[in-house]
């Protein structure tokens, strides 16, 4: 697949991690992909640290089969409030069905809980859900960036150089067969 017909979902609502939207946005962007930002509402969304990202789609008429790729950015009250959203467990959920790239960062994580992927998958994120993802079955690690047949996770936004790097070439290569939920 070429950059410019890659598809990239970024799943995110308010209170998000700033720069783990936005620094990935532009890497991804850099390389050439078609971005699309998906969230709970129509409208815009607003980060903890003030930035506003306007809405492309909404997540419950959004299907994983349209992309590529999926980002979930951190941020404690955007993930918590992901996790507890249903059709937003569905669509990350989707991307591991369908073999798909999947980057996560902080506490992006909770979503992949939510979502019953992380079982048997070795990954990092915020140290606070090392517990959390270890309970679900995932063998946590602490180490800035984490590659698992497609799954790219990073622990805070110190991490986000390593973590772009990762991603970026995790999407090139497409599907993973052992991407699966």
């Amino acid at each position: 697949m070429t950059d410019e017909n890659t598809r990239v979902a970024f799943l995110a609502t308010d209170g998000y991690e700033d720069s783990e939207l936005t620094e990935p946005w532009r890497a991804v962007a850099e390389m050439g992909a078609t971005l699309t930002m998906i969230a709970p509402s129509a409208g815009e969304i607003t980060g903890k640290n003030g930035h506003v990202q306007a809405v492309d789609a909404v997540v419950g008429e959004s299907s994983a089969d349209e992309f590529d790729a999926l980002v979930l950015p951190g941020g404690v009250v955007n993930a918590d409030h992901l996790r507890m959203d249903e059709a937003s467990a569905k669509f990350a959920r989707a991307f591991f069905e369908q073999h798909k790239p999947v980057g996560v960062i902080c506490h992006g994580a909770w979503i992949l809980i939510e979502a019953g992927v992380v079982d048997g998958r070795r990954m990092t994120s915020y140290p606070s859900l090392r517990t959390d993802l270890r309970n679900a079955g995932a063998d946590w690690v602490d180490e800035e960036v984490v590659v698992d047949q497609g799954l790219v996770s990073s622990r805070t936004p110190d991490d986000l150089p390593a973590f772009n790097a990762k991603l970026v070439e995790e999407i090139r290569e497409g599907k993973h067969s052992g991407q699966v939920a």
